[in-house]
């Protein structure tokens, strides 16, 4: 057999030669995956590839490097944001408002150069990205510093949280890699992230983001990187701070150099010769902008040359040989004529503006929404008020202000409704929560999300009633509440696309096994807000029954172990709903029998606490938890100092860890089947 070149090293010069090629491997597949969407390898080998660096990192931690695809995760909360000189000043733009100041703005050019008039200069144009203003520091090609652009000279400290972006390579590669880089670039939002982050703070009664950049510069500035590392944030650089072992001629050099070495760069940038192709670009710019995944307010005009950059200099805060050129705003004025209620998939209800229609950029606006009820009253807005309402791309049109100096005497202040727009539900705001919802199961815009959790496989696990099929089941209109789903009947289900005989029996019988799941699953499956598992399970342990729980007072749910006042109330509301408690009684009149569990008291683990990490391959953490339950003790999902035992699995991280600094009982799978007495010899 032919050996190969890591046979004849050591075992750490292999892992080290192992470990660089891994870094590079996991790298280049991230550029291809987020940059191009145009994966080489399955979901399955990029995590072998993963994983297997993790172990090499965990075997030799001494070898980890700060550029390794592996700190993208996050770290440990930060205090604050330590601060960060900038080697050369992060200098603002002036601004051009119409393309009468973007031609000014090249004869000042050239005035200072001392050219003519008609003289022709090449310039690079990129579009103004709406975002937070970064500078990266690579040193050797491996990223040591990322701050924000501050004051322009003292920024903050965000190394931890730009390392979580995807689409930014931690190490450089390619050729001729400077000793030293500054990039300067833009963290951004995706329209399509932002509007999924804020419809996520919504889902949690929190105010949503303003816009994507207030978006981007929230979850860059988050002091737990988890968070950020949880926020799909984006960068493009656009150009060089101090730069040592590598020179350019030009902007568009530099660029060219940058995207070899693997930095994002905006696919949009281009050069062109003299100012009227600066014009052009603005004007397509500007007709592109609606149509972009991302928010862009302008376009920007750079001298390529970087001899003529230096020769026009700078002015206190501002470069002569730039300019920012500013699209003109997106508002409007009209009328808000109505405030109506929508109830969205979670059972947020909405207050949405009906509009006087007026044009914004060549659409026509009639609705914008307003947030929240919070924010009707913080900005005072009335019915028949004249308002100045904004459109930022693909995001819903919102009221940015009431023209109070204008409002007319039948002015009318609007209040949260009391019932549900939709099934006439009481609605509830909990405590600390901005959102004003409807909790009933039998509501029409959040049937389709109480069937999809109600069935899921740690719900009632009804086995093939997929995303597809509760689909049809909407658009046939066969259900209307969860317990519809216990009186179909096969003819109901022939009536699918693509239905035969076996699957529409199949699906019978899993909704039928499903009708005595353990009383915690039935619990979690009615979808009550703050009701986790663990909750559920806790509730079915100390109530034994759905009638006991039905009863419960909210004395007697706060005294249940990790229930808190705001749980509580909402489990009572819940209960309160007799909405819910009617689609209750049908699935109980159809056969539902959720089983009691009954909860081992004195067993070996009473008033312990276990916490499990990493990949299990002798059992599954469902399997592992419900073993620890059985002899009274509880599993929890973080470690503190109270925790008993932390259970690791392969490529565990970040929990294994703060277990080993606060000195908790760490064990192996094998070891954790040893203590709970199995056979450490087989699965469970």
């Amino acid at each position: 057999m032919q050996m190969s070149l890591l046979d004849t090293l050591d075992p750490r010069e292999a892992a080290k030669v192992r470990m660089e090629e891994l870094r590079r491997l996991v790298e280049h597949h991230n550029r291809l995956y987020y940059l191009f969407d145009a994966p080489q390898v399955s979901d399955a080998e990029y995590d072998a590839l993963f994983r297997e660096l993790q172990a090499l990192e965990e075997r030799f931690p001494d070898l980890m490097t700060p550029g390794s695809p592996t700190q993208r995760v996050g770290g440990a909360p930060l205090e604050k944001f330590a601060a960060v000189t900038h080697r050369l000043p992060m200098l603002s733009l002036e601004n051009a408002t119409n393309e009468a100041e973007i031609r000014e703005f090249d004869l000042r050019v050239k005035k200072v150069l001392g050219l003519s008039a008609d003289a022709v200069i090449d310039y690079v144009c990129e579009p103004k990205m709406d975002g937070l203003a970064v500078e990266l520091v690579y040193e050797n090609g491996v990223l040591s510093v990322a701050s924000t652009r501050g004051d322009g000279v003292t920024g903050e400290d965000v190394t931890t949280n730009i390392r979580t972006i995807r689409t930014l390579p931690l190490h450089l590669g390619g050729e001729h890699i400077p000793r030293l880089l500054e990039a300067r670039g833009e963290v951004f939002l995706s329209l399509e992230a932002f509007l999924h982050i804020n419809v996520e703070k919504e889902e949690q009664g929190e105010a949503p983001f303003a816009n994507p950049r207030n978006a981007a510069a929230g979850s860059l500035r988050q002091l737990d990187p988890a968070v950020t590392a949880r926020r799909p944030l984006s960068v493009f650089c656009y150009a060089p701070g101090l730069c040592e072992g590598t020179e350019f001629g030009s902007q568009q050099e530099f660029l060219q150099a940058a995207a070899g070495w693997g930095l994002p760069i905006n696919p949009l940038i281009r050069r062109v010769q003299g100012i009227e192709g600066a014009v052009a670009y603005y004007q397509e710019m500007q007709e592109r902008r609606e149509a972009l995944p991302y928010e862009i307010d302008g376009t920007v005009i750079k001298v390529d040359s970087f001899a003529l950059q230096r020769e026009l200099g700078e002015k206190s805060r501002s470069p002569r040989w730039a300019v920012a050129c500013k699209f003109p705003p997106r508002q409007a004025v009209t009328v808000l004529e109505a405030i109506i209620p929508s109830v969205g998939r979670t059972g947020v209800i909405t207050p949405v503006a009906q509009l006087r229609p007026v044009e914004i950029s060549g659409v026509t606006v009639s609705r914008a929404t307003l947030h929240n009820w919070d924010e009707i009253a913080l900005k005072d807005i009335r019915v028949n008020d004249t308002v100045v309402v904004e459109r930022a791309g693909d995001v819903i049109p919102a009221v940015v202000r009431v023209l109070v100096e204008q409002r007319s005497a039948d002015a009318l202040p609007s209040q949260p409704p009391q019932t549900c727009p939709e099934c006439g539900s009481p609605v509830v705001r909990i405590a600390d929560e901005v959102a004003v919802r409807c909790m009933g199961l039998a509501c029409s815009p959040q049937i389709r999300e109480s069937i999809r959790h109600f069935a899921s496989r740690n719900a009632m696990d009804i086995e093939g009633l997929g995303e597809k099929f509760i689909e049809q089941l909407l658009t046939l209109g066969l259900v209307h509440s969860v317990a519809d789903l216990y009186y179909l009947a096969r003819d109901d289900f022939m009536q699918f696309e693509r239905m035969g005989d076996k699957l529409a029996s199949n699906l019978l019988t899993a909704i039928e096994n499903s009708k005595h799941r353990e009383l915690g699953r039935f619990i979690f499956a009615l979808g009550i807000r703050h009701v986790g598992e663990r909750t559920a399970k806790a509730l079915a342990q100390a109530f034994g029954s759905l009638e006991n729980l039905e009863r419960a007072t909210l004395e007697e749910l706060i005294s249940i172990r990790d229930i808190g006042a705001t749980v509580a109330q909402s489990i009572r509301t819940f209960f309160d709903n007799q909405e819910n408690i009617a689609v209750i009684r049908r699935m109980l009149d159809a056969g539902v029998a959720p089983v009691a569990e009954e909860k081992k008291i004195g067993g070996r683990f009473t008033g312990k606490s276990f916490v499990f990490t990493g990949a299990l391959t002798r059992f599954t953490r469902e399997e592992a938890q419900r073993l620890v339950e059985n002899e009274g003790g509880h599993a929890v999902g973080s470690v503190s100092k109270k925790t008993d035992y932390v259970v690791a699995g392969e490529d565990a991280g970040s929990k294994l860890a703060k277990a080993r600094e606060l000195g908790v009982a760490v064990l192996t799978e094998e070891e954790f089947l040893e203590l709970v007495g199995q056979d450490s010899g087989s699965s469970v």
